[in-house]
């Protein structure tokens, strides 16, 4: 893997389109693995972390959609949806469930390059934010501590992991389930207890949060840009 920039999953039943995608990122330094319909995508992310994935929305048996809908709240990588040009509804619904992007077919294959080049930039940057600094709070994800008003917090590795996630996606409302996936945790009560003790931490008024904020009906979305 040292060898290439990324491993990409092609998932298309078009042969000509899979093999042209394949040809094309092997010839710019990507690793790439294929499936022709989503069941064998779903195989193969089981066993295999992928850097980002080319999903095509019109296949026979499970469609893109689906596929995205079932998986996108447990899969962290990122999705570009390759679409029928003239459907704007599905990408419409695409990039609502959580696709990072989309390209109408036909499409050039140079521009193909430059937005997953895009995507595994911004995903590389913000894998790297282990410190952020808020007005008066400071996030020291590894060493597990939160500093405000020059006041120190421990957070528990639960925490880590919500605030780790937010902070990588600030401004992405995650629902209760999705946190629940998070932290291997389904009651919604306790969920709602950790972001209170979380609250305390980061909040100068806790009460009235500005960071970690609720969205009635939603979930949480924490605001730090």
């Amino acid at each position: 893997m040292d060898n290439f920039i990324a491993h990409i999953l092609v998932v298309d039943d078009d042969d000509g389109i899979r093999s042209l995608v394949k040809k094309y990122l092997i010839e710019n330094n990507y690793l790439v693995t294929t499936a022709d319909n989503a069941e064998d995508a779903e195989k193969k992310i089981k066993i295999i972390k992928f850097d980002l994935i080319i999903l095509d929305i019109m296949m026979p048996g499970k469609s893109g959609l689906e596929f995205l809908r079932d998986h996108k709240k447990k899969l962290i990588t990122p999705i570009i949806l390759l679409t029928a040009k003239g459907e704007p509804n599905e990408r419409i619904e695409g990039l609502e469930i959580g696709a990072d992007d989309y390209l109408p077919k036909p499409f050039e294959p140079k521009e193909l390059i430059l937005r997953i080049q895009n995507i595994i930039e911004k995903t590389k940057k913000n894998n790297q934010h282990r410190v952020i600094e808020f007005q008066n709070v400071k996030v020291d994800l590894d060493k597990q501590l939160i500093i405000k008003n020059k006041n120190e917090y421990k957070i528990n590795n639960t925490e880590k992991k919500i605030l780790e996630k937010m902070i990588n996606y600030p401004g992405k409302t995650f629902s209760r389930e999705d946190i629940g996936l998070l932290i291997n945790l389904d009651k919604e009560r306790s969920i709602d207890v950790i972001i209170t003790r979380l609250r305390k931490k980061i909040e100068m008024d806790p009460k009235n949060p500005k960071f970690l904020q609720t969205i009635r009906g939603v979930g949480y979305v924490l605001w730090i840009e």
